[in-house]
């Protein structure tokens, strides 16, 4: 088995398998600084690996990622400018996220997301860039931030569900349990909890006995299609609107919030159905109307 050190992933090959796993479990393997790019490079590595037929995306401990880390990116106001938005710089730190998911898709190897616990915000991201995504029956996945705060810049969800069912899960930040998922499409299949990682390595298991040349021609020929439906230009949108999402009224008065209150206050907030301030002011969090 080989093993490289990372900051906030592992990474580790065995029988023809590269695993990339997301290693912050005392924070839900919730995104910061390090994680996209050491993501890029550890996909990187198992295409220049001639032994890997196959990667598998996964969490360390109770969750695969509970999304961007609040705690460095609302509360420490990361990702948050002041008065004044440079929407280029911005952009070009989210795009620099996107494409590092989007190594996951753009892998000439193939790439299999394992979910159990919670994909959410801007891990259901990295998930849904990977090829095929297995999931527990009782995981949950879901962008919450579509309610204020965020746009998922990877685009992912209207390429895999359609356009109607799109709109119902980012009109609502609502998320989907593991069996829904599945019947919606959205993943591959929903297993028990119990059964998961029989399941993603099974499914390994045919992958790997495949020539990688092979792969990649199936994997490329497929992807052309959703390259051809106008992917990128999605994308950059997407990434757009995401940095105007985070520097609205609504969304400078979250980020405030969460660094005076917290951010558990803040997404208390946010899914509460409350009404949404504008231009920063901060209500009595004691308050009951909506």
């Amino acid at each position: 088995m080989m093993s490289i050190a990372f900051t906030s992933i592992r990474y580790e090959t065995s029988a023809r398998r590269a695993y990339i796993i997301l290693n912050r479990p005392e924070r839900l393997n919730a995104i910061d600084t390090h994680m996209p790019g050491e993501i890029h490079r550890a996909v990187d590595l198992a295409n220049a690996d001639r032994d890997v037929h196959v990667i598998i995306v996964r969490g360390e401990g109770r969750a695969f990622c509970a999304g961007y880390d609040l705690k460095e990116f609302a509360e420490g106001g990361v990702g948050t400018q002041q008065v004044v938005w440079d929407p280029l710089e911005d952009y070009q730190a989210m795009k620099r996220n996107t494409e590092d998911f989007m190594s996951l898709f753009r892998s000439l190897k193939p790439t299999i997301c394992k979910v159990q616990g919670f994909a959410v915000a801007g891990g259901s991201d990295i998930a849904l860039c990977c090829d095929l995504v297995v999931m527990a029956d009782d995981a949950q996945i879901g962008y919450m931030p579509s309610r204020v705060w965020g746009c998922p810049t990877t685009a992912m969800w209207v390429y895999r569900l359609g356009a109607e069912k799109a709109k119902r899960m980012l009109f609502t930040g609502d998320m989907l349990d593991g069996e829904q998922a599945a019947a919606w499409g959205l993943v591959l299949e929903s297993v028990p909890a119990e059964m998961l990682d029989e399941r993603v390595e099974e499914l390994a298991n045919r992958i790997v006995g495949v020539p990688v040349n092979q792969l990649a021609m199936q994997k490329l020929m497929i992807n052309q299609a959703y390259e051809n439906m106008g992917l990128g230009t999605t994308q950059i949108l997407a990434t757009l609107f995401d940095g105007i999402a985070r520097h609205s009224p609504e969304g400078r008065w979250f980020q405030s919030f969460a660094a005076e209150h917290g951010f558990h206050e803040a997404v208390a907030w946010r899914d509460s159905g409350k009404w949404i301030p504008e231009g920063g002011a901060t209500p009595d969090i004691s308050s009951t109307e909506g």
